[in-house]
């Protein structure tokens, strides 16, 4: 009785949600202050108070029912702490000069690049990490399948950001992604013992790969087949640039994504599969249970991202409720996939991923409701146009602050595209499926059953060019999206504020929700005009790009490359900089010095501070990241001499100054 009402109190009608609370301390905790060792305290005293809780009198177990439910949140609130540091280590690596020898496995379909083949694996030997291993391309590289073991000899390497203005945190994407560190390895350096160490996941990855080598067979062209293989496989590699952008553009870019959305079709689809096993009794709860095992099989496939699993949870719950005559598709299913999900890797709560996917689908639960009930068509055809729209709405609603935070941009014909387009990506989802029966059949030696494949094959190509075709063609309307308009952290947040009190209110017309919306209203426009006043001041910048010389000048946040070629005097009146790239002066003769603020370095790897400071007498020297290795170390052991500043744009980031 005593568990019983203390998880009453620590639950109630939504229990997930509220054990997500502990979740979040921990999470929140381990990012800013190292709470490992006492983690131990946190777990023996949850353990202490839960076990306490059953010894507690009959007539006290509802006064003391909060003993069970503060031992519980203890417990779990160390198991992240826990979680988290071992993800974290696991995503950790020691700079090394050293070549030393390891041993791993291949984990995920090699990615061919132009001067490598991308490989992610899993080391066994000396440390067990994952790593990211560009090896030489050649046939030996090529023909590497998930699971095989490879030997190799490299110096691996952590991640590093190159410090540009406005870059990308690659270290810390890298982290989330649990990956430590990584290596080019040469072809003479690197072989396979043989061996194949097969898992669930490496297993998923071959049926993957089998899977990928299937979709050549239907004659599709580039674009065509990435985007078949991203819609159905959630396969990525192929999407060029152009494609990815136009559906961002489009405001389309979730169908490249497997989500919800294609695991709700596959759902649909094994629902009228399995149809056959009747609705009543045992047969509905094997049924439910044979949908379940195929929509982690399917999950498995997809490379198991977190928009996937999460549907794969909360459509599981759902199948696990219809089995019992129970309700299963609620917040509470939808806070148990992000409670499961975080418990295994605390770290997938920082994946722009995992927010964007939890905080849509909450947004439809939110919103959807609300939005069906404006407008109640009397007609199937149109109620059906109504939910889509509404569900499209719904779910942009949720994201856009998430959207502008992280990309600054916003599509704003998302409405129409996705009346076009998600309809037609339930089509061509649907006609994979008589596209692989009539391929495995064919494979039998029935002739007809070729030629239905061929068919097939022509109208899912048809279907995608047409997909492809209209996004193109949302991407070049006038004005077809909001861009360089960045929200910051606090913004995001009085933003979701807003949207969500207001909703309340459009519902309970409580007053005290309108002065929710309105001091947050307010609060968001004191951040944007500080932010538009305190915006910094005109820069020139000295970009890190390996190999390459790139410098720009920033005046009110819009870009100008510097295009001077050869040895030149930047025109800037408040500092005086001198940028070279060819070494004139190794039997030049100079009367005078010319006193400057910087000298940039670039493009030759002949220069020495030892001649030119009879010719400029610098305040510091900026060495570019078009120089090679050697001349940036002996450059910058003569400015160190010689008592000059110097900045390695290669190794401590972009340089830049305010002009």
């Amino acid at each position: 009785m005593c568990v019983k009402y203390a998880m009453k109190n620590i639950t109630g009608k939504t229990p997930f949600f509220r054990l997500l609370i502990p979740v979040a301390l921990g999470i929140i905790a381990n990012e800013f202050i190292p709470v490992l060792p006492s983690a131990v305290v946190f777990a023996s005293a949850g353990f202490i108070l839960m076990l306490l809780s059953f010894f507690i009198p009959q007539n006290k177990e509802f006064h003391y029912r909060w003993v069970f439910g503060a031992g519980a949140c203890a417990f779990i609130f160390s198991l992240i702490t826990f979680q988290y540091k071992h993800k974290t280590d696991d995503s950790s690596l020691d700079p090394s000069t050293q070549y030393i020898t390891y041993k791993g496995i291949v984990r995920d379909i090699p990615q061919q690049k132009s001067r490598s083949v991308q490989v992610n694996a899993k080391l066994m030997y000396p440390v067990q990490k994952k790593v990211i291993l560009y090896l030489e391309k050649d046939a030996k590289s090529g023909v590497l399948r998930p699971g095989d073991e490879i030997v190799f000899r490299a110096n691996m390497q952590p991640f590093k950001n190159l410090g540009n203005p406005d870059d990308f945190d690659y270290v810390r994407f890298m982290k989330i992604k649990g990956f430590a560190g990584s290596a080019y390895v040469p072809s003479h350096q690197w072989g396979k013992t043989g061996k194949s160490i097969q898992s669930v996941y490496t297993l998923s990855q071959n049926l993957r790969a089998k899977a990928l080598n299937f979709y050549k067979s239907f004659g599709l062209n580039p674009d065509e087949y990435a985007f078949i293989t991203a819609l159905t496989l959630g396969y990525k590699s192929n999407l060029s640039n152009d494609l990815q952008e136009a559906f961002r553009a489009s405001g389309t870019a979730h169908v490249l994504a497997v989500s919800g959305l294609h695991v709700g079709i596959i759902y649909l689809i094994l629902n009228v599969l399995f149809s056959f096993s009747g609705g009543s009794g045992k047969n509905v709860i094997s049924k439910q249970l044979l949908i379940i095992l195929f929509l982690w099989g399917y999950a498995f496939l997809t490379g198991l991202s977190v928009s996937v699993v999460r549907a794969a949870i909360m459509l599981s719950i759902f199948c696990l409720g219809r089995a019992f005559h129970r309700q299963g598709f609620s917040y509470n299913s939808l806070a148990a996939a992000a409670f499961f999900i975080l418990v295994f890797n605390p770290l997938s709560f920082f994946e722009a991923g995992f927010q964007m996917s939890f905080l849509s689908v909450f947004a439809i639960l939110f919103f959807k409701p609300k939005l069906d009930t404006l407008y109640v068509p009397s007609r199937q055809f149109f109620l059906k146009i109504r939910d889509l729209f509404t569900l499209s709405l719904s779910a942009q609603l949720g994201v856009f602050p998430l959207v502008l935070y992280y990309f600054g941009t916003f599509p704003t014909y998302f409405f129409v595209t996705n009346l076009l387009i998600v309809p037609l990506i339930s089509v061509v989802i649907y006609a994979v499926l008589p596209a692989v029966l009539f391929f495995g059949l064919s494979q039998l030696g029935f002739v007809v059953f070729h030629s239905l494949f061929q068919v097939v094959s022509w109208v899912l190509g048809k279907l995608i060019a047409l997909v492809i075709h209209i996004v193109y063609v949302c991407e070049a309307l006038p004005y077809a999206r909001i861009t360089n308009h960045y929200l910051s952290l606090a913004q995001v947040m009085l933003l979701l504020i807003v949207l969500f009190v207001f909703g309340k209110y459009m519902v309970k017309k409580r007053i005290e929700y309108l002065f929710v919306v309105l001091g947050s209203v307010l609060v968001f426009l004191f951040i944007s005009t500080y932010t538009i006043v305190n915006e910094p001041t005109d820069r020139f910048v000295v970009y890190n790009r390996p190999g390459v010389s790139e410098m720009e000048v920033i005046v009110n946040s819009k870009s100008t490359p510097v295009m001077r070629k050869g040895n030149s005097v930047l025109p800037y009146s408040s500092k005086r900089i001198v940028r070279l790239s060819e070494n004139i002066y190794r039997l030049k003769i100079s009367e005078k010095t010319f006193p400057i603020d910087f000298l940039i370095l670039s493009e030759d790897d002949s220069f020495s501070m030892n001649t030119l400071k009879a010719h400029f007498l610098p305040e510091m020297v900026i060495l570019d990241s078009s120089l090679s290795t050697y001349a940036v170390k002996r450059l910058t052991k003569e400015c160190r001499q010689l008592h000059i500043k110097v900045h390695d744009v290669s190794q401590m980031g972009a340089f830049s100054i305010n002009l």
